[in-house]
């Protein structure tokens, strides 16, 4: 381990430098140089320092040599294969550096390359984006008493993410597969995750103290980067999250600047009481039921009345708000009236933190559940520009972009979204799609299985499966997927319905409408089209989906790439409801 003693690396931007030269004295590999006039770190000025001060890359320099016999010496022989007074070059890459948790800068020097482990600034750091170091924040364990409070543990753990998603150089991965880890030892969970770097912790809080401890972890040999325990009062856990990142940042030599930390906190709240209301308002969501969105919404209204200035309650009540709307409206007016205000709500969030990633995913989803996909493009392109780790995003623009046409393009967000949440079921069950809308259906099939042989607690689209299967009229082997779905599943109905007309056993399909208007009503407009296109009867096929646009029933996004709809694209209504959707170029 070549060590630069710098003015850089014995201040206090050093610290990272110094934490990896005792590594390297442990394991007796460590070669100190100088590269500027500077006393060495006590601790570290035992082994006498090389001076390289001025040297310009000549290979006869006696500086040079004394460095090199000194490798030699502490490496156990001389370079294998190299001619005297010369470095062999070695293959050495950039994945390998960076997935280190270093980041490295070559210096080339009269044909030898030398690497010195390096602090890069922002503006760096940005053209490095793809190529970063790829972590984890594993759920932080809840200590306090009360086991109700776990919802603050994980908001912590949560907005930690959030921040360290937000800084350019950083891929962190998403909160599913974050979640199905937490039960992992760091190693375990990095090796499932293919990550270099885990991030754990704990908080412990009582009516008086806020302690948040916080360690990030070698994820190839459970090592420790760096750790800290943080005791405050209750209302400083909002700038607890704040150091934490950037202890993480700086322990991984990334230097922040005002940009970044700005990125940090944009759209928080500097109010205790609203945060943790925050908190529960995300956690409670994750049910997803009616009751849920329904006290989501009221967690996050009173935030907003603690904090009117709190963004990021906004964009998440606009989010919920219409979710709700998409699957409990009673009716149209109802519908149409929830989405208004949620998009409304969204503004009103972007208008106090134009740059919240969350505000701009909040409006793309609005967008999109109104069918209008320029729109809704445009911000998920926004808020993945300013949160470019946020797997669910990846995955909703691939499908948008997909059913717009550009199914290449939505392969390989979804294959970003896989790296970024590999134990997401949503992550893989969006490349199927992708590989369905590019027609690509023995391709989709043969990846479905791969996953269900190897993945199997992944795989969750036997339906889609099916529905592939169909295209390709492939029947029986449709028949045995449809098994695997669920009863009541409106897909499966679907393909029943198709695989009996293709078969000549049109007499079971009018009971299998009737289940579908009993368990779905209008929700399933789209879903009749479908039918009634397969079956040949245009115009109950046009009827069910002019009644899809008028509710607004997100099935007619599919409706360009939709093999089902095969039978409609001849017809004048079928194109007239294409310049109604508008779909981007």
């Amino acid at each position: 381990m070549l060590v630069a003693w710098s003015k850089r690396s014995v201040g206090s931007e050093g610290t990272f430098v110094q934490d990896e030269a005792t590594r390297a004295q442990h394991r007796h590999v460590y070669v100190p140089v100088t590269i500027d006039k500077v006393r060495v770190p006590l601790g570290f000025g035992e082994m006498q320092a090389l001076s390289l001060i001025g040297w310009k890359g000549d290979r006869s320099d006696p500086r040079y040599q004394a460095v090199l016999t000194a490798i030699r010496r502490v490496g156990g022989g001389g370079a294998r294969g190299a001619a005297p007074g010369q470095l062999q070059h070695a293959a050495v890459s950039r994945r390998t550096m960076i997935a280190s948790g270093t980041v490295a800068t070559a210096v080339v020097a009269g044909g030898g390359a030398w690497f010195f482990s390096q602090p890069l600034g922002f503006g760096e750091m940005q053209a490095l984006s793809l190529i970063g170091w790829k972590g984890d924040v594993l759920p932080f364990e809840n200590l306090s008493r009360d086991p109700d409070q776990a919802y603050f543990s994980d908001g912590i753990a949560e907005e930690l993410r959030g921040a360290l998603a937000s800084l350019a150089g950083l891929k962190v991965v998403g909160r599913t597969s974050s979640e199905a880890v937490k039960n992992d030892d760091a190693e375990t969970a990095a090796r499932k995750l293919n990550v270099a770097n885990i991030l754990i912790g704990s908080v412990r809080q009582s009516s008086s103290t806020i302690r948040v401890a916080a360690q990030l972890i070698d994820g190839s040999n459970g090592l420790e980067h760096w750790s800290q325990s943080y005791d405050r009062v209750p209302g400083d856990a909002i700038k607890i999250q704040t150091d934490i990142a950037e202890s993480v940042a700086r322990a991984l030599s990334i230097t922040i600047g005002t940009a970044a930390r700005r990125a940090i906190t944009v759209g928080g709240t500097e109010n205790p009481a609203a945060q943790k209301l925050f908190f529960q308002a995300v956690e409670v969501s994750k049910r997803n039921d009616k009751q849920a969105l329904q006290q989501g919404i009221s967690f996050a209204d009173a935030a907003i009345k603690l904090d009117p200035n709190f963004a990021d309650a906004y964009a998440h009540k606009a989010l919920f708000t219409n979710w709700y709307a998409g699957t409990y409206a009673t009716d149209v007016p109802e519908l149409f009236r929830l989405r208004a205000n949620a998009a409304e709500t969204g503004k009103v969030a972007l208008r106090l933190a134009p740059n919240l990633a969350s505000g701009h995913r909040a409006l793309a989803e609005i967008h999109r559940s109104l069918l209008q996909l320029g729109p809704a493009i445009r911000e998920y392109r926004r808020a993945l520009a300013l949160a470019p780790g946020d797997s669910g995003t990846l995955a909703d623009l691939a499908f948008v972009i997909g059913v717009s046409g550009d199914s290449a393009q939505a392969v390989r967000l979804a294959d970003q979204a896989i790296s970024l949440d590999p134990l997401n079921a949503n992550s893989y069950s969006t490349r199927f799609l992708a590989l369905v809308m590019s027609g690509r259906f023995q391709e989709a099939v043969s990846f479905s299985q791969s996953i269900e042989r190897t993945k199997p607690y992944l795989f969750d689209w036997p339906d889609g499966v099916a529905y592939a299967l169909i295209a390709q009229n492939k029947l029986a082997e449709a028949e045995a997927y449809q098994q695997k779905a669920p009863a009541d599943n409106y897909n499966r109905l679907v393909n029943e319905a198709v695989i009996l007309s293709r078969t000549g056993r049109r007499d079971g399909i009018p009971p299998i409408v009737a289940k579908l208007r009993q368990l779905y009503g209008d929700a399933a407009s789209y879903q009749y089209g479908q039918l009634y296109a397969q079956l040949g009867d245009k115009e109950r096929a046009f009827a069910a989906l002019d009644r899809a646009w008028q509710i607004r029933d997100s099935g007619l996004l599919k409706i360009k790439i939709d093999p089902y709809m095969a039978p409609l694209r001849g017809d004048l209504r079928y194109r007239m409801l294409l310049e109604k959707l508008n779909f981007p170029a």
